[in-house]
């Protein structure tokens, strides 16, 4: 029998009241602390040393974000690190939490289905986690033209525009994934636990697996004509199913305006490129576009695998 009214009713109210919680609570306030504290930190850092050892360059807001400053690593590593565990904080209790509860069976009760549950609670999470970066880097900026004394130029601002895109991207990804777990899993402290393994294996142990199940797939690395071109496309395949990969490759092509390339170069392919110098903006989002968009397809991916498992699974008042 088909359903009567449309799938998406109540996506509205799910997202209000689900985003309402998670900017007003506890936890998220304390994660925002963290990432507020150590990012600008890292920022205020580079803009110091970029006051003393660099001179007029038309990329100075692009070096706040790339700079690393000892004991503190660059502002993107730090992105890199803490947006995994906020998304996973955000979602990996967003089903199972309902269920423990005993309050899923009396949302479904009213005019709402599934759809609009689960889609609810993914957008409401993106808003969270889209809210506390856009904040995250306004401050930044403000930082910036409070310590340079120069506002950002055209170009600088769309670059750092589309990395605050991409770290959204990157950020959907793990809530994905963490919501994912929250379906899978009835109990929260195992979802949570799944979904740090899971960022473990991308964050840690990838880049050592990959080189690994590469040889498997296309031979060693060299062999008697020198390096093996089928092994380095394998190997960044490989590396590119990590969303921490792709999420890197992004913050270099965008931030280091003078990145040509993201993989192999044949010695034909660079003759005649005054390497070097800075590419427009256009062209580095078009040498960024495929990582950005393999970010959305994972999660989007990933997301979908959950709404078919809360599809499935069998809910009792």
């Amino acid at each position: 029998m088909r359903r009567s009214g449309s799938p998406w009713t109540g996506v509205g109210v799910v997202l209000a009241k689900e985003a309402a919680d998670y900017l007003s609570g506890a936890r998220m306030w304390l994660l925002q602390a963290l990432v507020f504290l150590t990012a600008l930190a890292a920022a205020y850092a580079a803009i110091l040393t970029i006051r003393t050892t660099i001179g007029e360059s038309p990329f100075l807001f692009l070096r706040l974000f790339t700079m690393a400053q000892e004991p503190l690593p660059s502002f993107i590593s730090l992105l890199g690190f803490l947006i995994p565990l906020i998304a996973i904080a955000i979602g990996f209790d967003a089903v199972n939490g309902e269920l423990n509860r005993r309050t899923m069976s009396r949302v479904l009760a009213q005019p709402i289905y599934r759809d609009a549950l689960l889609l609810g609670k993914f957008l409401a999470g993106l808003v969270a986690l889209g809210i506390g970066l856009v904040s995250l880097w306004f401050l930044t900026i403000g930082l910036g033209l409070l310590l340079l004394g120069l506002p950002p130029n055209t170009e600088e601002t769309a670059r750092m525009l589309g990395f605050l895109a991409a770290a959204l991207a990157f950020g959907g990804v793990w809530l994905a994934l963490a919501l994912l777990f929250s379906v899978v899993f009835r109990a929260a402290a195992t979802a949570a636990l799944a979904a740090l393994g899971a960022w473990l294996l991308f964050a840690l142990f990838w880049p050592v697996l990959s080189p690994i199940i590469a040889t498997l797939v296309a031979g060693p690395a060299n062999d008697i004509f020198g390096p093996n071109l089928a092994y380095l496309h394998a190997l960044q395949a490989i590396d590119r199913i990590s969303p921490n990969t792709l999420f890197a490759e992004i913050a270099l092509g965008l931030l280091q305006p003078a990145t040509r390339a993201l993989g192999p170069v044949l010695y034909s392919q660079i003759e005649g490129a005054l390497l070097g110098t800075p590419l427009p903006a256009v062209q580095s989002f078009l040498l960024v576009w495929p990582q950005l968009t393999g970010l959305v397809a994972e999660m989007i991916l990933i997301f979908a695998g959950s709404y078919i498992l809360f599809q499935r699974q069998e809910i009792r008042a």
